[in-house]
């Protein structure tokens, strides 16, 4: 079993553009990747040098003054700290051997500490808590020695381990790559100039011209050309989490669309394990477009009966209860509950708590029966290539049978989709399952920790 200290979990969104107006680019690209983080927002643009921009905060929130720049070179990033300060908002600007750079990257670096402390016994400093910036160090690193940004690529390919979708504005020139297993999303775009964005919902306002990188790809664009090699290819293993839960609904990744996965899960549900009700409800945003599969499956009627307070900020100060806190986010419509029995749909359980206080204000609401179906397998193991899932003592299902979660969260009765169904609700094969099956890539973790 992996050992709990190299949990090191970042969930982001990373944009780049070679461009007219590249940073207004990157703002509007930004506000489409909001879902990825919400707590800090960076753009950096070249103007002589490098330039940076960025704060704690949504999109909106942090650009307020605008961007004047008409820079056509720009990289972008939004964040969801799950390691390292909040201070550290990226694009961050790393300095070494004589050279500067700014790095944005979406996904975590499972050989982080010991990879951070080999290069530190060999004299490189570190002014950051975050593995961003290991990136950074070791691609100037072998850029200094080789002289070639693919070359240096090739040899971070070699060092590093773990998730990584990078953008990194340099010289005047911007390098994107996607790590060898490609872990984590990224999509490419071509239209008035060259896009890079997390999920290719991210692109479509610039062009309709868009494909996915490929794992171990990496692109320099510089003076107005494209270059881009295939470096090193490692068996697939994209995140399934980014189907089930993380991405936007109307992205489309590996061919897959987002959208179309949810509700395949939904339908593979129903099949699967079928509920007496009388009504389909879904726990509002993530579980809708399953419950909607589901209620298709299953010929129960589909219905809006939990409702989503939109207007409760990120910096509205939530009171301490946790019961309160759900009331306040989330409002059941009595009409469509009371006497009925309802299939409550929702893509995973990942601690239990949420689920609980829902299933209790669905009953205060009048529910005769509650059936909880989750639209994924049960999550038993942490993650740690990139997506928030706790330790493991905190995943409710890595302790207890879906029984003993069914009298914990309240419900008459309990069903997760099965491994099986979520492939081919996915339809696709080359995934990392290691939240749900602990079968974690081996490639990721062949270094000694």
């Amino acid at each position: 079993m992996r050992g709990e200290s190299i949990v090191i979990r970042e969930k982001c969104g990373i944009f780049a553009a070679y461009a007219d107006n590249a940073p207004e680019k990157a703002y509007y690209s930004l506000l489409s990747l909001q879902h990825r983080g919400q707590e800090g927002a960076g753009i950096t643009f070249w103007e002589n040098g490098i330039k940076t921009i960025k704060g704690i905060g949504l999109v909106p929130e942090v650009f307020k003054g605008g961007i004047e720049s008409k820079s056509s070179l720009a990289i972008g990033h939004v964040r969801y700290s799950t390691f390292g300060s909040l201070t550290e908002v990226q694009p961050i600007e790393v300095k070494c051997c004589n050279y500067k750079l700014a790095i944005a990257h979406n996904g975590t670096l499972t050989n982080y500490l010991p990879l951070r402390e080999k290069y530190e016994s060999e004299g490189f400093k570190f002014n950051s808590t975050i593995d961003t910036e290991l990136i950074g160090v070791a691609f100037l690193k072998h850029y200094k020695e080789l002289g070639d940004e693919f070359k240096a690529m090739e040899e971070v390919f070699n060092e590093v381990r773990g998730a990584y979708s990078v953008a990194i504005l340099f010289d005047g020139k911007i390098i994107v790559a996607r790590d060898p297993a490609g872990f984590r999303p990224l999509a490419y775009g071509e239209g008035d100039g060259f896009y890079f964005a997390s999920e290719n919902s991210g692109l479509r306002m610039f062009t309709n011209k868009i494909r996915d990188v490929f794992p171990g790809e990496v692109f320099v664009v510089e003076e107005g050309e494209i270059y881009s090699k295939v470096l090193k290819k490692l068996p697939h293993s994209h995140c399934v989490f980014e189907y089930i839960y993380f991405a936007r609904p109307d992205s489309n990744i590996e061919g897959v669309s987002v959208y179309l996965a949810r509700y395949r899960m939904g339908v593979e549900l129903a099949r699967e394990s079928p509920a007496p009700g009388d009504v389909v409800i879904a726990v509002p945003d993530s579980g809708r477009t399953a419950a909607l599969g589901f209620a298709h499956e299953s010929g129960i009627p589909y219905m809006e009966g939990l409702i989503k307070n939109r207007y409760i900020g990120r910096t509205f100060i939530m009171p301490s209860g946790r019961e309160l806190k759900v009331k306040l986010k989330l409002s059941p419509v009595r009409e469509v509950i009371e006497g009925k029995r309802v299939v409550l749909v929702d893509d995973s359980i990942v601690r239990g708590t949420t689920i609980k206080r829902i299933v209790k204000m669905i009953r205060d609401a009048g529910a005769e029966e509650v059936h909880v179906r989750i639209s994924s397998p049960p999550i038993r193991y942490p993650c740690y290539m990139g997506i928030d899932i706790p330790t493991r003592h905190e995943l409710i299902a890595a302790w207890r049978t879906v029984e003993d979660i069914r009298r914990e969260i309240g419900a008459d009765s309990l069903a997760y989709l099965s491994i099986e169904g979520l492939k081919r609700a996915v339809g696709i094969e080359d995934l990392c399952m290691a939240c749900l099956t602990g079968h974690y890539p081996e490639w990721a973790f062949d270094f000694e920790l």
